[in-house]
């Protein structure tokens, strides 16, 4: 399995050789769903925290006698039932993270990258760095290339300039080869990766 590498300016200056185990994997629908979940869950930060009636300000002093002044009986002024009183079953910190394997994320990885390159949305670019670091030039480049409208970038991020021109534009973002996720592929249109990035990932996947 070939796929054509190209340089900057949309033209053809070979072909890579793509491990079918990587590129030709069987699309798996329910396990792409379960990579995004746990990425989506793991984003969350849950820090929410609510007080309960141990952690409000106030006296623990019974507030009146138990019987015979008409009322109802009432132990604490921190009783939830007062207001500044506690919160029954608040909030409180948690990991959201779901649990899913080192291998179901490779394999997940595998089905949507084989998906991608099954739509003809994987480019490979011979060489990733530009002249400067502006937005509008990586905007004209992508758009020569047809990569459009979102697209994830994939090179070393010690390439500076690519860093630069991406972080400001929202339909953009650039990751590292040891840094593509499920999430970040499905949702891009197009994936541009550098020959160098292509081989990283490959060798990590093919494990």
């Amino acid at each position: 399995m070939k796929i054509a590498v190209k340089n900057l300016q949309n033209g053809t200056v070979g072909e890579v050789e793509l491990p079918e185990a990587v590129f030709a994997y069987p699309y798996k629908e329910h396990l792409i769903h379960l990579a995004v979940e746990a990425y989506r869950a793991s984003q969350r930060s849950g820090t929410h925290k609510a007080k309960g009636r141990g952690e409000v300000s106030g006296a623990g002093k019974k507030l009146w006698k138990q019987k015979g002044t008409g009322r109802a009986r009432m132990g604490s002024l921190r009783s939830p039932l007062w207001r500044k009183g506690g919160i029954v079953h608040g909030p409180v910190p948690r990991s959201y993270d779901k649990s899913l394997s080192v291998q179901e994320k490779k394999n997940a990885l595998k089905s949507a990258l084989s998906k991608k390159l099954a739509e003809q949305q994987i480019l490979v670019i011979d060489n990733l760095e530009l002249g400067n670091h502006k937005a509008k030039d990586l905007a004209l480049v992508l758009s020569g290339l047809g990569a459009g409208p979102k697209a994830l970038l994939v090179d070393s991020q010690e390439n500076y300039n690519l860093t630069l021109a991406s972080r400001n534009n929202p339909s953009l973002k650039m990751v590292d080869a040891l840094g593509v996720n499920v999430y970040d592929v499905v949702d891009r249109t197009f994936v541009v990766l550098s020959q160098t990035a292509l081989s990283r990932l490959v060798e990590v996947l093919a494990r």
